[in-house]
């Protein structure tokens, strides 16, 4: 892997569809291969973990994020469009009103939600969503506004589109979308490249296939690593991702990491460092859908390698680290939803390198779309079909 720049590390220390999503090349088979030359295919743990699932809530129409208010009420989004409050008995509110209006096409929608840092002095909370476009088209938008919801029929109030990425094409493929703020207090975005601009993902006046960091407010951060380079997008952080719909900071480190969908196979976990090329669709450990090569192979100077990869894929979706005591053995472990491979994977690390894999949750037979460690120290996951469920994993 070749050196992280001065810059980049400088900064860190400041900072602190269908096709290729979900339905990708059978089941996972045993006996996969080494993530990369040097590393072998993590094994099980020595003892597995003992939980017993808890239904939530449910009749959920392909919920695909959730966040926790202050008072212990969940917000979770649903892909159609609808936001709504589940509150501790698994009741569902109506939906919130005055959510932007958003383009429902196969796996886009209205997609992630997040709390502002100081949400209880101000009550913004975040979404990302498939928005329409001229022509026909549709990109991914951010949009911020405040939340009432303390008495009466909850509402979003004051929203306004914080980040428009571009460009627009049709269709809902490979949106991306995942939301994180940082220890800096800057707002981290995913951006998928739309399946048919993958060589987009390349190019730093597009903001497809990037990782991009806005302020709250939207405006760019001047030591964003791209903000003084003429033609280039000044939101984007990383470059050369194909599909990433897990982002999660490292509690204990502040490391950002990144989930992202492969084609067929080379699904991979990456870290995250300013100004990198993380290689797609240039290298990748994975096939085009007909059975040809992508790109040069599985590496090449100046890119970054995965931290881990799985092929076959699983279809990664939703990344969370562990820092409750309900699972003492789960602390710091990094937990990965599947929806191809209907599981929640567990990644026991030592630093940034990933020791052993445990499968959790092959029981439901379910797409898991997003997984959160709750406020109660509990695993949260959401099931995704058109009567998603929200499911909580406590000690057995």
């Amino acid at each position: 892997m070749p050196k992280i720049p001065l810059a980049a590390l400088a900064f860190l220390l400041l900072a602190g569809g269908a096709h290729g999503e979900d339905y990708k090349d059978g089941p996972p088979a045993a006996g996969q291969v080494p993530a990369f030359a040097g590393q072998t295919r993590a094994p099980a743990p020595p003892e597995h973990s003992a939980y017993r699932i808890v239904p939530v809530a449910e009749g959920l129409n392909h919920p695909w994020s959730l966040t926790w208010l202050p008072d212990g009420r969940m917000l979770v989004t649903e892909r159609p469009g609808r936001l709504r409050i589940v509150s501790g008995d698994g009741t569902l509110s109506p939906p919130i009103t005055g959510v932007p209006a958003v383009v429902a096409d196969n796996t886009g929608g209205l997609l992630d939600v997040a709390l502002d840092p100081h949400f209880r002095a101000n009550r913004l909370i975040y979404l990302t969503y498939l928005e329409s476009r001229d022509g026909g088209t549709n990109a991914i938008s951010v949009a911020r506004g405040r939340l009432i919801a303390d008495a009466g029929a909850p509402a979003l109030e004051h929203v306004s589109v914080i980040l428009r990425t571009g460009p627009s094409t049709t269709g809902g493929d490979n949106v991306g979308s995942r939301l994180a703020f940082g220890r800096d207090g800057r707002l981290y975005i995913t951006l998928g490249d739309r399946m048919v601009l993958r060589d987009q993902a390349q190019s730093l006046s597009s903001d497809l296939g990037k990782v991009a960091r806005i302020a709250p407010d939207g405006a760019i951060p001047a030591d964003n690593p791209f903000a003084h380079i003429a033609g280039a997008r000044p939101e984007i952080f990383s470059y050369g991702h194909r599909n990433p719909e897990g982002l999660a900071f490292n509690p204990a480190t502040g490391a950002l990491w990144e989930l992202e969908h492969g084609a067929k196979g080379g699904d991979e976990l990456n870290v995250i460092h300013p100004g990198l090329n993380y290689g797609w669709p240039v290298i990748t450990y994975g096939i085009d859908y007909s059975g040809a090569k992508i790109g040069i192979g599985t590496q090449k100077a100046g890119t970054q390698q995965p931290v881990y990869f799985w092929d076959p894929s699983i279809a990664p979706s939703g990344l969370a680290f562990y820092t409750g005591d309900l699972f003492p053995a789960w602390k710091g472990s990094l937990f990965v939803g599947a929806l191809k491979a209907q599981r929640v994977v567990r990644l026991t690390l030592d630093g940034e390198h990933v020791v052993s894999e445990e499968v959790l949750l092959t029981e439901l037979h379910e797409r898991i779309r997003d997984v959160r460690q709750g406020p109660d120290g509990a695993l949260y996951v959401l099931t995704d079909n058109d009567a998603g469920r929200i499911l909580k994993l406590v000690p057995a």
